[in-house]
């Protein structure tokens, strides 16, 4: 199964690009301080169902780096219900509103929100000519599996949620551990608290390293848990079947 609860500068034709620069160019722009109709932008897709960290956590280490703006973007502006149904996340600018973004960001969701993401072939069809123009293409947890139906991943090393790696296969990707897995311009994250670390990564490319330190500092991230069952090599098939548990409990 799925898993079980498996920005720039906005105008008239949508969020700037970066076009066919090349993301040293793109970092060159950034640290170049220029007007704000220069920044770079990163849209982040929202859907019905998706999970609120694999947005927010990258979006928090994003939205302050120097020259990049930030956008939420969805199939129609305004409210957008997550996985849990208790919260929403307000998108501010529709599909048909976005023609380009230099980063395009594909969070997870819940296994009703993914699969529907992985059946729509119109949002299919804005996420290829998006990705087009991007100058990196990401995703976190689930959302790779929707990047995958979309015909992204072919023949790709890539990662996702951990319940869900069956799924890459299927869809033509290659199964790749890693907290965030790097293959030319597209970058994907593992299960949901792994896009801060992909966030850091893109931080980096879009700055520079020492803007992600300070970024990493900024919003004190320094893991250090209770627990040492973060992933399933640490766990046994019991906490697995919990969390899974969980995970279905909660989705609305």
């Amino acid at each position: 199964m799925l898993r079980t609860a498996v920005a720039g500068t906005l105008g008239a034709a949508g969020l700037t690009a970066a076009g066919a620069g090349s993301p040293a160019r793109a970092a060159e722009r950034t640290s170049a301080g220029g007007p704000a109709e220069e920044r770079l932008s990163v849209a982040v897709l929202l859907y019905d169902g998706f999970t609120a960290l694999d947005a927010i956590g990258p979006y928090e280490v994003l939205c302050r780096v120097p020259g990049v703006r930030v956008t939420m973007v969805a199939r129609q502006a305004g409210p957008i219900r997550t996985d849990t149904g208790e919260l929403e996340i307000v998108a501010e600018r529709s599909l048909c509103d976005v023609a380009r973004a230099d980063v395009l960001l594909v969070p997870g969701g819940g296994e009703r929100g993914t699969t529907a993401m992985m059946k729509d072939r119109e949002v299919h069809a804005w996420i290829r000519r998006i990705h087009r123009h991007t100058v990196w293409t990401t995703s976190v947890c689930t959302g790779s599996l929707i990047l995958g139906s979309a015909g992204l991943l072919r023949g790709l090393p890539a990662t996702t949620y951990w319940a869900s790696r069956p799924y890459l296969k299927e869809l033509g990707a290659v199964y790749t551990p890693g907290r965030f897995v790097e293959t030319g311009k597209i970058i994907t994250a593992a299960g949901v608290s792994a896009g801060i670390d992909m966030g850091l990564r893109l931080a980096a490319r879009l700055s520079d390293e020492k803007v992600a330190q300070a970024m990493q500092l900024a919003v004190e991230y320094d893991p250090d848990p209770p627990y040492d069952t973060g992933s399933p090599e640490k766990a046994d098939a019991e906490l697995e079947q919990l969390a899974l548990k969980l995970l279905a409990d909660s989705a609305r």
